[in-house]
């Protein structure tokens, strides 16, 4: 019983810290299209 219990919570960290990891690598992400965005934006104002 008592290994059932220390199972299931560590089962549960470790699907919380992958919750997070997949929400900082989704920032990351968004953080990089936006930058992506304003240098092809800045380009554009430069070449026209």
């Amino acid at each position: 019983m008592t290994r059932t219990i220390i199972t299931a919570g560590f089962a549960a960290l470790l699907a919380l810290a992958g919750c997070n990891t997949v929400a900082g690598v989704g920032e990351d992400v968004q953080v990089g299209g936006a930058a992506l965005e304003s240098t092809a934006e800045t380009i554009r104002n430069k070449t026209y």
